[in-house]
């Protein structure tokens, strides 16, 4: 199993902040952001990061120029991004101005190598405060503020790593990874990137109506009773960070606790899911009636999420949360089958036809409520993302995802030492608790081993101290 963060440290130099317009002129006007887009939920940053080893192809090229060179010319047709977001009140509804400002970008130097890292890296990455432009935070400031902050930091080994944090009202998993695909394009030098062309079209998604048409009930938004009974204290709690590998045979022995029913055409993301809900509600030792939630991610560019097909190019949020929910006692005690199905139904109800409509319509005539956090286990797939294909010339990352954990604990790509492929599920808890689920995963899965990652230390569970502020 892998653990808490180690100890690697290492110098990162860092050059003076610079903003990166568009490379040519684009238009001045007012672009009106989505009923999903501009949701509290979605006004923080959210991080990427990708580490590469050097290339002998590319001997001579600097990735710090290259990358800056893709980025303007990028920002010519994702000229949004070099905008500003404004507040409409007493709305509160969130517009871009489209100024052509320009995005943040640093350069930067790092006194370490690819090697020293090792080829396992999972969140939080070493280093990732010095790698990344802003510091990390589950909630900020998005008004006035430039949109995209890079940050390249070249490595003594040839490599380098590619830090960005955008500004998740403009774009979803799904939308970023369509904006760093434009860009390595241009990095690479593709005739007539990008490829896929970004399409705005935000009005696909803002309410038609008034009152807005709620067509579907919301229940991921309802707060659970007693919000205050939470073991999750970001402001007191010294936490702890682990990333759980499943392979091949631990998705088997999970898939094997299904009912019939479910066994075969249930995801590997479904049952991991299910799997680590359960654990993690036992772990955190709820009390019995407490109301625990499971909130999953559902991506509405899937065919009958959404009654208007969203277009291919559109790279603003277009998803929904499917809930779940259970007494702490009742997950806990039922068996395995029990959460899954809970999960399976959530999903269900997300998937409806007209349901992304009828949350955009919900947050309009809600004002864009805050999301309920309490007691809530919120997970993404991002498996299927490409992550490990965004490619700048110097070949696929090392690493792709996430550079930290954070509110949303995300499914990657992983493999373990003998190079078996799997799904790494990082996760963040309370120190004590932490202990707990890693041995609540061994109970439900004996023969479970594990993986222990390049900047992780199994035996060690002391807190990263800075992240423990978040």
């Amino acid at each position: 199993m892998a653990g808490a963060p180690s100890l690697i440290s290492f110098p990162v130099r860092r050059g003076e902040r610079e903003l990166v317009g568009p490379a040519r002129p684009t238009p001045y006007e007012f672009k009106m952001l989505s009923d999903i887009d501009d949701q509290d939920v979605l006004r923080f940053y959210r991080s990427g990061i990708f580490f590469y080893r050097g290339n002998a192809s590319m001997a001579g090229l600097d990735p710090v120029q290259v990358i800056k060179s893709a980025l303007a010319e990028a920002l010519v047709h994702f000229y949004p991004l070099a905008g500003r977001l404004r507040e409409l009140q007493p709305t509160r509804k969130l517009v871009v101005e489209c100024t052509g400002e320009g995005v943040v970008f640093v350069e930067a130097d790092a006194d370490v190598r690819m090697d020293d890292l090792g080829d396992s890296l999972a969140p939080p990455v070493p280093c990732y405060d010095k790698l990344l432009c802003e510091p990390e935070n589950p909630t900020a400031v998005v008004v006035d503020r430039p949109l995209l902050h890079v940050q390249v930091t070249r490595l003594r080994c040839g490599g380098f790593i590619f830090g960005f944090q955008i500004c998740h009202c403009m774009a979803d998993g799904t939308g970023i990874v369509q904006f760093l695909t434009a860009l390595t394009e241009f990095a690479r030098g593709v005739p007539g990137a990008p490829t896929v062309r970004p399409v705005w079209e935000r009005e696909l998604l803002v309410t038609g109506s008034w009152p807005p048409e709620i067509t579907h009930d919301h229940r991921e938004y309802a707060p659970l009773p007693n919000p205050g009974k939470d073991m999750v204290n970001p402001g007191a709690d010294v936490f702890a960070h682990h990333a759980f590998f499943f392979g091949p045979g631990e998705i088997a022995a999970i898939r094997s606790q299904a009912p019939p029913a479910l066994r075969g055409a249930t995801s590997r993301f479904d049952l991991v899911g299910a799997f680590m809900w359960r654990c993690r509600a036992a772990a955190l030792r709820f009390d019995p009636d407490d109301v625990v939630r499971l909130h999953v991610f559902v991506n509405a560019r899937v065919r009958n999420r959404s009654r208007r097909p969203v277009p291919r190019g559109y790279y603003g949020n277009a998803f929904a949360f499917a809930a779940a929910a259970a007494p702490a006692g009742e997950l806990c005690r039922r068996p395995f089958s029990y959460a899954l199905q809970l999960l399976v139904e959530a999903k269900a109800r997300a998937s409806q036809e007209g349901y992304v409509q009828s949350v955009a319509s919900f947050n309009a005539a809600h004002r864009r409520p805050p999301f309920p956090k309490a007691r809530t286990y919120l997970i993404s797939d991002v498996t299927q993302a490409g992550l490990l294909a965004v490619d700048f010339g110097w070949g696929k990352p090392v690493y792709g995802g996430p550079a930290t954990t954070m509110l949303a604990t995300f499914h990657q790509e992983g493999r373990n030492e003998a190079g078996e492929a799997g799904i790494l599920v990082p996760i963040r808890l309370p120190a004590p608790a932490m202990e707990r689920l890693m041995q609540q995963v061994k109970k439900e899965l004996p023969a479970y081993v594990g993986i222990k990652t390049g900047n992780k230390i199994s035996s060690d569970l002391a807190a990263d101290p800075v992240l423990a502020k978040l």
